[in-house]
């Protein structure tokens, strides 16, 4: 069984590969990259349903934290009965997103940020390095190029070194993560391609 999944997952690897290359195959690769869309999207729904049987549960136990699943539970289950009956593009779920989702997206990019700063501090008393020195800097530069003074208009780092933080730094690093991600992704494709690596059951 275990050749069979290798086999299978080589081939249909080596298909969409080849349908970059090959012309004919465009037709198959398209079907396969569909069907992978629609496993993707089946695997999410599922995640979903083991997330509301997982906090369900700990309703039903009265574990410590079941105020913050039942609020989890509710909150999912509101948006999804909104978007059902609204639709995004009415002007109540762009409220909803807008008042709600997207601030607090942006808490949570902000705690995000706070706990870089708070890493880049701890290291710097446990390493102090070069490294250590430069990775406190730019995380404090980059915190405050997005301060603005009280009246919101001038930058606190001035029009000119703002947008050189974040046009060379900020997108630099950004392209080096994703070279990083790039890189990666291809070493594992390849090593499910050859057969090393059987993520779908294998050893």
């Amino acid at each position: 069984m275990r050749i069979v999944s290798a086999a299978i997952a080589i081939s249909i690897g080596l298909l969409v590969l080849a349908g970059y290359f090959i012309p004919a195959l465009g037709g198959i690769q398209a079907e396969l990259l569909n069907w992978a869309i629609l496993l993707a999207g089946a695997a999410a729904l599922m995640g979903i349903f083991n997330l509301m049987a997982v906090h369900s549960e700990k309703i039903r136990r009265g574990a410590a934290s079941s105020v913050y699943s039942a609020m989890l539970l509710i909150s999912l289950l509101a948006t999804f009965a909104a978007a059902l009956i609204l639709k995004p593009s009415h002007p109540a779920m762009q409220v909803l997103v807008s008042g709600v989702i997207v601030p607090v997206e942006a808490t949570l990019m902000a705690i995000i940020s706070a706990s870089l700063l708070a890493a880049a501090i701890h290291l710097l008393r446990k390493r102090a390095d070069v490294m250590s020195i430069v990775f406190l800097v730019t995380a404090v530069l980059i915190l405050a190029g997005s301060l603005s003074l009280p009246s919101g208009q001038i930058p606190v780092l001035g029009d000119t070194l703002r947008p050189w933080m974040t046009k060379v730094l900020s997108l630099g690093g950004a392209r080096g993560i994703l070279i990083g991600v790039a890189l990666g992704s291809l070493t594992t494709g390849l090593r499910v391609l050859l057969g090393l690596d059987r993520p779908y059951g294998g050893k």
